[in-house]
């Protein structure tokens, strides 16, 4: 039970990585906030806890949005009193395409879910938790946080941003009893994974040294690590759960 009594939030929590994780955390003992937006979809990941005799809250969240990121943490702290920790994992993007090719629509929804929703995630939830001793945050990142892709700029940018926020604030509150890290999937069985490669789970082996694509529970169990008493003097790390494609 490396969570137990922990109050925490997992956006993004309806599907893939976002809902591995709130299983492992809720699992674990944690109590877990659930935020995304589609409520079916987190009813479904709700349900599943619930079954598993798991504690869980949804909360429908644009994590794009500056004010549903503050309003987020601000139900949470009134609801439970305090914010142990967090996981912002809710990002995506569109089909791939060169840069000037690419939309302005396009390339400001993707930049402002993977890269805004994740900096007022962290400001809010920083803010919470300096006010009740502390925790931890992991944002997920993405191997295109630490290499470049064709056709995918607006995304690669902005994981590069992820990592950058993380090393910053990490390096801000060390010393506040906030520790802050990210992971860095490679190529992971998650349904935006499945809808750009046309459900090809192999399309990827070539380039992975371990011959195969990653399963979401392989990284929830990497963000659970990071988010407990167990990771205590991991702070600013970019943990690549990848097959070892960055190697």
């Amino acid at each position: 039970m490396l969570m137990k009594g922990k109050i925490g939030l997992v956006t993004g929590g309806g599907s893939g990585m976002g809902r591995a994780a709130a299983l492992a955390l809720a699992r674990e003992g944690a109590h877990v906030v659930l935020a995304g937006r589609s409520e079916e979809k987190l009813a479904a990941v709700r349900d599943e806890i619930l079954r598993n005799a798991g504690q869980v809250e949804i909360r429908i969240t644009d994590a794009s949005r500056r004010e549903d990121n503050e309003q987020l943490v601000a139900f949470i702290e009134s609801r439970f009193g305090r914010l142990d920790f967090a996981f912002n994992n809710a990002g995506g993007h569109a089909d791939f395409k060169p840069i000037d090719q690419t939309s302005v629509d396009e390339s400001e929804w993707v930049i402002d879910l993977n890269f805004k929703g994740v900096y007022y995630g962290v400001k809010y939830q920083v803010e919470a938790m300096l006010r009740h001793g502390g925790g931890a945050i992991v944002n997920n990142a993405s191997i295109f946080g630490l290499r470049g892709m064709n056709g995918i700029a607006h995304y690669v940018a902005s994981k590069h941003a992820v990592v950058g926020l993380t090393k910053a604030v990490a390096k801000e509150y060390a010393g506040q009893g906030i520790r802050i890290n990210a992971v860095c999937p490679g190529a992971t069985q998650t349904p935006n994974y499945m809808r750009s490669t046309n459900g090809d789970v192999h399309l990827l082996d070539d380039m992975i040294p371990m011959q195969r694509i990653g399963q979401p529970e392989e990284v929830a169990e990497a963000v659970l690590w990071l988010l407990s008493d167990k990771a205590a003097y991991v702070t600013g790390a970019t943990l690549s759960v990848d097959g070892g494609m960055t190697s």
